[in-house]
């Protein structure tokens, strides 16, 4: 009897994963994520800070609608003008999405929104001048560098 319980319960975990990965979709390496910002970012943020954004457009695989426009996203700086000893170009990149409540990590390339405005002497030694500032409702696109599992 204990035989067939443990039996029972192993069928049960079994089906249970099974149904599951049924539901798991997979958005290939290289998809484009667009994305709108929802807050507004500078060149002179900090590395590290997090910035929201959210998908502009649905994502689809093969037909399949698996990330609806408007879904939550967030990603972080990843280099900045902020520490005047290692100044660099205002890049960022995601990091996860929100989907169905929990945030699923992301690994994507990054991304210099805009230009900063620069002077001839500037150009010739490779600085820019001025602070870049991205607004709310700005559009980038984010390629995924890995696979993501929903």
């Amino acid at each position: 009897m204990i035989r067939n319980k443990f039996i029972a319960i192993i069928a049960v975990a079994c089906a249970c994963s099974a149904v599951s990965s049924l539901n798991a979709a997979t958005i290939p390496a290289g998809t484009t994520l667009a994305v709108q910002t929802v807050g507004s970012i500078s060149s002179s943020d900090p590395v590290g800070r997090t910035f929201e954004a959210k998908l502009d457009q649905d994502v689809a695989v093969k037909g399949n609608v698996l990330l609806k426009a408007g879904t939550k996203a967030f990603g972080r700086i990843k280099s900045s003008r902020a520490n005047p000893r290692n100044s660099e170009p205002l890049s960022l990149e995601l990091t996860s999405i929100s989907v169905n409540g929990s945030n699923v990590a992301v690994k994507t390339n990054s991304v210099q929104p805009g230009s900063s405005p620069r002077t001839a002497r500037q150009a010739r030694y490779g600085h820019t001048a001025g602070t870049l500032r991205v607004d709310p409702g700005t559009k980038m696109q984010f390629q995924l560098a890995q696979a993501v599992t929903l």
